[in-house]
């Protein structure tokens, strides 16, 4: 053999070689990442070729696959569009989003768990279907959330969120502005990415589920959380008397930027009862209790509950609740009122309230209660999981009654239930800037003696809040947040 054809032998020799090479890197290290990889069209088209499973809220599809008379056999359909958008999210020849992105294994059928199901179709010559997956969502505490916050305005932007303490179920996760999926889940793709690019370009942001991905000052409801960490660190209980005061001059500081004030609320001189300093959410105790626990437990505290983690495997993103390090004492004090760099999510705040109802026990939120098979047999279901132990029982018990005496007595009045304990928390944070109003925050469970739901509601904005009033009223987490949760928990709760 010649030098020349022997260069060429071993030249063709090393590019066979290199696409072997190739081809067995695509084909076995990447070919899960490929396969799972939204923007992967040739596993979309496939997808449209087969019954995908259904999202189901108790045996109610909110999202199915229906025969289609066009080119491709199904369409994606989602029966109640706006209320269940942030959650289903959407399927399309673009991407998945929500549970349809983060269960897409089990709702293709390509989950190892329906490994039976699909030999079974293989040899029967059946046409393959995907496995449907059951949330932990409650219809009645959705629709009450839904129609609650909706009831704000067309302009309102907020969330609800509602957990079963004991285990960590999500009943109700509501976000608005929202939009419709099924504008999304078309086959007419040209239209879907006019659609779709429409929707990013909105200011108001309805692709953003405000339940997990909003993070914002969580004001005065933050208090349930400094007053944890007093209870625990400082002896605090029920009848403690609590430093009180129509103003508080921050540590370090001598100018107004440094002065707490109760904003007119009445929260004595000196000493007061811990029972009115959280009923009337007295800003001066709140920030000196924080000053006094100190940086360092005040973050532990935080993290106990879950700020600083992430902790919901069935949706993303999910934006991290923040609780800031190193503080010196005066920013150590306004994060004990729930401002500084303290930021949370409407999830982390039901996850507070829903702690404190379970004896201290956070339990890890979760969204996906069962998966079933294309013929609706239940595989194992979600088994609960504890998060944390955030306080003890004791401390719980003394929460339990300072959030209760704020409903019957307090700024949470709003979410009176007749006959019903209810424990609950008002929040009114500020925005920052000049032009943007408060956010309103409500956070709540009941009944208080053996709790069924816990409740977070965030307000962002909503119409006539402009410069902090509505329908006549003050801006807050008690006037706007209040009804909704009292709402959410009597679905729940049935009073």
């Amino acid at each position: 053999m010649n030098k020349p054809i022997r260069t060429i032998s071993t030249f063709c020799l090393l590019l066979f070689l290199a696409l072997m090479l190739n081809a067995t890197y695509l084909q076995y290290w990447r070919a899960s990442s490929l396969d799972e990889n939204p923007l992967n069209r040739r596993v979309l088209e496939e997808a449209f070729a087969s019954e995908r499973g259904a999202i189901l809220v108790g045996r109610t599809p909110v999202a199915e696959s229906k025969p289609s008379s066009d080119r491709y056999e199904f369409q994606r359909t989602y029966p109640q569009p706006f209320k269940y958008a942030p959650i289903t999210g959407w399927f399309s020849y673009y991407s998945q989003t929500g549970v349809e992105s983060s269960q897409n294994s089990v709702l293709s059928g390509d989950d190892s768990r329906l490994f039976v199901t699909r030999l079974v179709d293989l040899l029967s010559n059946s046409a393959a279907k995907g496995g449907s997956v059951q949330l932990t969502i409650d219809p009645a505490a959705q629709t009450a959330a839904y129609e609650g916050l909706a009831a704000l305005g067309d302009d309102v932007e907020g969330a609800v969120v509602a957990i079963e303490p004991s285990t960590g179920k999500i009943l109700a996760m509501v976000s608005l502005p929202t939009y419709d999926p099924n504008e999304l889940a078309g086959h007419d793709f040209g239209e879907v990415g006019d659609r779709y690019r429409a929707l990013q370009k909105q200011e108001n942001e309805p692709m953003l589920n405000r339940a997990i991905q909003t993070r914002l000052p969580p004001g005065s409801t933050f208090k349930l959380v400094t007053a944890a960490a007093a209870i625990e660190k400082l002896g605090y209980d029920t009848d403690s008397q609590v430093p009180g005061g129509a103003t508080y001059q921050l540590p370090l500081t001598s100018d107004d930027s440094g002065l707490i004030d109760n904003e007119g609320r009445d929260c004595g001189t000196d000493k007061i009862p811990f029972t009115q300093a959280m009923g009337q959410s007295c800003n001066t105790t709140f920030a000196r209790l924080a000053v006094d626990v100190g940086a360092d437990a005040m973050l532990d505290q935080a993290e106990a509950f879950g700020f600083n983690t992430d902790y919901l495997d069935d949706l993303a993103p999910q934006a991290t609740s923040n609780f800031p390090e190193g503080m010196d004492e005066p920013e150590t004090g306004q994060s004990g009122i729930g401002q500084f760099e303290v930021q949370a999510t409407p999830l982390q705040m039901a996850m507070v309230a829903a702690g404190i109802a379970n004896a201290g026990t956070v339990m890890r939120p979760y969204l996906v209660d069962a998966v079933l098979t294309p013929e609706l047999e239940v595989l194992p279901k979600t088994d609960p999981e504890e998060l944390s132990q955030a306080i003890d029982a004791n401390t719980a018990d003394v929460l339990t009654d300072l959030m209760v005496s704020t409903v019957d007595e307090g700024t949470a009045f709003a979410a009176q239930i007749p006959g019903v304990a209810v424990a609950g928390k008002t929040g009114t944070a500020q925005s920052g800037q000049d032009d943007v109003a408060p956010y309103a925050w409500f956070t709540s469970f009941a009944p208080a003696e053996d709790p069924e739901i816990a409740v977070a509601v965030m307000i962002q904005s909503a119409p006539g809040t402009e410069r902090g009033e509505i329908a006549g009223g003050a801006l807050g987490g008690g006037a706007l947040g209040g009804p909704i949760a009292k709402a959410v928990m009597q679905a729940v709760i049935g009073s």
